[in-house]
């Protein structure tokens, strides 16, 4: 094989030294598909190699602790693709026979067999034999017209092909198989990261996921023309706007003897001149503007403490914006007052004109309803919101954006 190969690497020479700008195009794309089909039968021949040294235990004869750990080391690859190296080898070599003469053959790709002998593998064990090989030379023929991932999801309907008889009880086990698996694997992360960020990541089953994208859905479509968020940014803003909501329910479960609510703690001075950072319950801080937005329609609970910061009186809760006031501000802006919003009512929050903090009061004529992300919004501090002489809201736009700064309502609700 040496002998062989050295001539191979001869030729490979000799197209090294080719003047490419010399061939015509037709030349040049019949040059690729025969580099193509090259690579790929050396692949497979690579491959062969591989599964003989795994089998023989030549890397642990040497040393290693595994065939993908000596693979690492002599061939210069990440551990990662070693190791997909091993176990491509192993799937190829008990694929079908025919599966390897097309790999050997050009007729595949590498990664089209790959997928070939995995959905062989899957099919179930009354099929048999002759199930196996008509469903193999079928695959393979598709492999001709149709790219890996578009092989896969083929095969996934190759028995209703050769043997439909069977298909769709083989269909409906794959399909308990892939549930069981996903509700096992289900699962939810919060990871505290740097710069004041939490990294969400985690697995969920088809339902879950299903009524997940129902909720937030209806939320991500951009609020109105100066919305500039990325479609990652909706959705993220759509979750905490679904659990807002959630909060607001008064319905989920008590949790340690109080029921679910959302706690900053800071001192009434440094609130009042919005000068320093609040803190959550976790210790994790927050920006003096986010502190004074959450104030907006929030509860309020005065507590004294003592120079150890240990509490000596706690007052009586005061809810804002709620029960009737609530219901007036809903009667009369109809949803987010944002121009060109649609969010709905129960996706509001109250906000107030003149802040809280800065002793304004809360009372409809201080009032504005507004969705989460336009909330955010108005306290960046760019537009300014007012009631009208005739008590609705209206906004007015930046001097960049509007010179003259019209004011521009929310015509949006008025159709309902």
């Amino acid at each position: 094989m040496l002998e062989v190969l050295a001539q191979v690497d001869g030729a490979v020479d000799d197209c090294v030294e080719t003047a490419l700008w010399a061939l015509s195009d037709d030349d040049l794309l019949a040059s690729l598909d025969a580099t193509q089909m090259l690579a790929q039968r050396l692949a497979a021949v690579q491959l062969g190699l591989v599964r003989e040294l795994d089998g023989r235990g030549v890397a642990v004869a040497q040393g290693a602790s595994s065939t993908a750990v000596w693979l690492r080391e002599r061939l210069r690859l990440s551990g990662r693709s070693a190791r997909q190296l091993v176990q491509l080898a192993a799937t190829i070599d008990a694929a079908p026979p025919a599966v390897r003469d097309a790999l050997l053959s050009g007729a595949i790709t590498v990664e089209q067999g790959r997928v070939v002998a995995e959905m062989i593998a899957a099919l179930p064990v009354e099929a048999g034999p002759e199930v196996a090989d008509k469903a193999t030379q079928l695959l393979v023929a598709w492999a001709d017209r149709f790219d890996p991932t578009s092989l896969s999801r083929l095969g996934e309907r190759v028995l209703a092909h050769v043997a439909p008889e069977l298909a769709d009880q083989a269909e409906l086990k794959a399909l308990e198989r892939a549930t069981e698996r996903a509700e096992t694997r289900r699962h939810v992360t919060l990871s505290e990261q740097q710069h004041g960020q939490v990294r969400l990541s985690g697995n969920l089953d088809t339902e879950t996921a299903s009524l997940l994208r129902e909720a937030i859905d209806p939320l991500c479509a951009p609020a109105g023309e100066h919305d500039d968020r990325s479609p990652g940014q909706r959705r993220a803003d759509a979750l905490g706007e679904i659990c807002r909501l959630a909060l607001r329910t008064g319905q989920l479960p008590d949790n340690g003897g109080d029921r679910p609510q959302l706690v900053v703690t800071v001192s009434l001075e440094e609130l009042v001149n919005g000068v320093r950072a609040g803190t959550l319950e976790t210790g994790t801080p927050l920006t003096p503007g986010a502190v004074r937005r959450l104030a907006c329609d929030a509860g309020v609970l005065p507590v004294v403490l003592d120079g150890n910061s240990q509490v000596l009186d706690v007052g009586r809760q005061r809810r804002l914006f709620t029960g009737p006031l609530r219901r007036a501000l809903v009667l009369r802006d109809g949803g987010c007052a944002f121009p060109g919003c649609d969010r709905p009512p129960r996706w509001c929050d109250g906000h107030h004109i003149r802040h809280w903090a800065d002793g304004g009061m809360t009372a409809l004529g201080n009032a504005v309803l507004l969705c989460g992300y336009h909330h955010r919004f108005i306290h960046r501090g760019d537009w300014t919101v007012r009631l009208a002489a005739d008590g609705r809201p209206e906004f007015l736009p930046p001097s960049w954006l509007d010179p003259l700064r019209t004011p521009r309502r929310n015509l949006y609700h008025l159709r309902c």
